[in-house]
């Protein structure tokens, strides 16, 4: 049966915005007119005469609807779909990593889900003992890191002592049974701050608790602690700092999943969470050599986190390895009602392989040389056929739809001055992208979603034929069309440049395919070790 996937839009309250700023709720000619600037648009004067009774009964309903609340979790009411995989009705199950408990305790931080599970399920370590390993290693490297907002140390021992009890007694709830994580500060829960990065939330408490988090608490897992966030989800910079590359001290993580990447390169947690709207999870495990997940749109729930975009943004994993990131999927997405239980260590490799040539070829960046050779190491099992992305199309629709559903969510935000308190100010801000909003028509947003449903539909028509397409990370317009059309991809370290900083390249998929390109991954993995080598500083 064929499953769909909802992408949720929103229809903006935000039309001829200068008005928000009278003081008087009589509007003139003259204020139609600068308005009207902001649109590119031009009218006879005449007929701007006749707009005025309806630009004041206009300015009413925004003035009606603003003094009613609205709740974080209430979504926009329009939606379109677009066609999903097949598989999405399955649901995989891992094999066990036989290993021995190392001597060395910064050995063990470094272990995958898969090793550690092993162990804690066979009593060679216990959760509150694997907690403290991590909870020290925060106590003794997060000063240089700044990645933990907020530490939850006791409720990560309580878990901790709960799972070893659990297990003692033959209740074992699978793989994530015991290890702890870490998860971006825009996922709440009660009796804690979430903060979502911003100096003006800072003693923002929800009570909420994430769909995210429920499932990690269902799966027995133990939450170490609210990682950063740059502000509103924007960049690595937060009100505490900036999160700090565990490869280079002097760079900061990037994207705004910035603390859940660096958490997991340095060895602060077993995995993490983070989401993505434009790269948040692909360019932040780029910069810290991990393996992060920016799944289907739709995958996982985000209920309980912050919104940006109610139309793009997801939640994922970041983990050191794929298949850490496949086994954290499993326990996080929304589960099938009638699901297929399959290996997923034993899917074969029978594989259709596209990849974006153009892309590649024009690539001169840092990651050029590292991707050549991952081309090369692919050619030499599989055929891999060139693609190409789609180059006629207005990409700039991106900022229209972001800035217009973000200026909606935060509105009250807004509207309470509260942009003028956060760390960040300049052009390229937060605060100033939230302000800009608010100048955006209507009828431009839906415009730009009509032309989105074009390239969902390009995009998916191209990508159908394949089971794997690779990618660069960066460069081109892949991420960009690639969140927009809501397709899975996966970033994996395919080395380093001549500096010593990690580089990566990524793995593209349909739409709840994700078990296809992180099993490519895996197998990658397994034959080169890129995602094994760990950062000096920490180990």
């Amino acid at each position: 049966m064929k499953n769909k996937i909802t992408l949720y839009l929103f229809i903006s309250i935000v039309a001829l915005s200068s008005f928000y700023i009278l003081e008087k709720k009589s509007v003139t000619v003259k204020n139609i007119i600068s308005a009207l600037k902001i649109s590119g648009v031009v009218f006879p004067k005449k007929d701007i005469e006749t707009m005025l009774s309806y630009v004041e009964r206009n300015l009413g309903s925004y003035e009606e609807m603003r003094s009613y609340t609205l709740e974080n979790n209430v979504s926009p009411a329009l939606k379109f779909f677009v066609e999903s995989d097949k598989n999405n009705n399955t649901i995989y199950y891992f094999d066990p990593i036989q290993t021995a408990l190392p001597e060395n305790k910064e050995e063990i931080a470094f272990m995958t889900i898969g090793e550690l599970s092993y162990l804690i399920k066979n009593k060679k370590i216990t959760s509150v003992e694997l907690t403290n390993i991590y909870l020290e290693r925060i106590k003794k490297y997060d000063d240089a890191l700044s990645a933990v907002v907020t530490l939850t140390d006791s409720l990560a021992l309580e878990q901790a002592k709960v799972a070893d009890k659990e297990i003692a007694s033959g209740k074992y709830k699978g793989v994530l049974h015991g290890i702890p994580y870490g998860i971006k500060d825009l996922a709440s829960f009660p009796g804690y701050p979430t903060t979502w990065g911003a100096q003006p939330l800072k003693n923002q408490y929800l009570n909420e608790k994430a769909d995210v988090i429920k499932k990690l608490e269902n799966a027995g897992a133990v939450m170490l602690g609210k990682l950063s966030s740059g502000s509103l989800a924007r960049g690595d910079v937060w009100f505490g700092g900036k999160t700090k590359n565990p490869w280079d001290l002097s760079q900061g993580s990037s994207g705004s999943s910035a603390g859940s990447a660096s958490a997991v390169a340095a060895g602060l947690v077993g995995f993490a969470i983070g989401t993505e709207t434009l790269g948040s999870i692909i360019s932040p495990s780029t910069r810290c050599g991990v393996s992060g997940l920016r799944p289907t749109f739709g995958k996982i729930s985000t209920g309980g986190f912050m919104t940006l975009s109610w139309s793009m943004d997801k939640v994922g994993p970041i983990a050191r390895s794929a298949r850490d990131c496949a086994i954290i999927l499993e326990k996080i997405k929304n589960q099938p009602t009638k699901p297929k239980v399959l290996p997923f260590d034993n899917m074969g490799n029978k594989f259709k392989i596209g990849y974006l040539k153009e892309m590649f070829d024009k690539d001169t960046s840092r990651f050029s040389s590292n991707n050549n050779q991952t081309i090369s190491f692919f050619s030499k099992e599989y055929d891999l056929t060139p693609i190409f992305l789609p180059k006629e199309f207005p990409f700039k629709v991106f900022d229209v739809i972001l800035r217009s559903e973000a200026g909606a969510f935060f509105d009250d935000f807004l509207l309470q001055g509260l942009d003028s308190n956060m760390v960040e100010q300049g052009s390229g801000s937060r605060a100033n992208s939230l302000r800009q909003a608010r100048l955006i028509p209507a009828v431009e947003y839906i415009q730009a979603n009509r032309h989105r449903e074009k390239l969902i539909k390009e995009v998916a028509s191209l990508f159908k034929g394949f089971d794997v397409i690779l990618s660069p990370s960066f460069g081109g317009n892949q991420l960009l069309i690639t969140n927009l059309t809501g397709h899975p991809v996966i970033s994996i370290p395919n080395g380093f440049d001549k500096k010593g900083h990690p580089t990566s390249i990524s793995l593209i998929g349909n739409y709840n395919s994700e078990h296809k390109i992180l099993y490519f991954a895996d197998i990658y993995q397994k034959e080169t070790g890129h995602n094994k080598i760990n950062p000096p500083l920490f180990k």
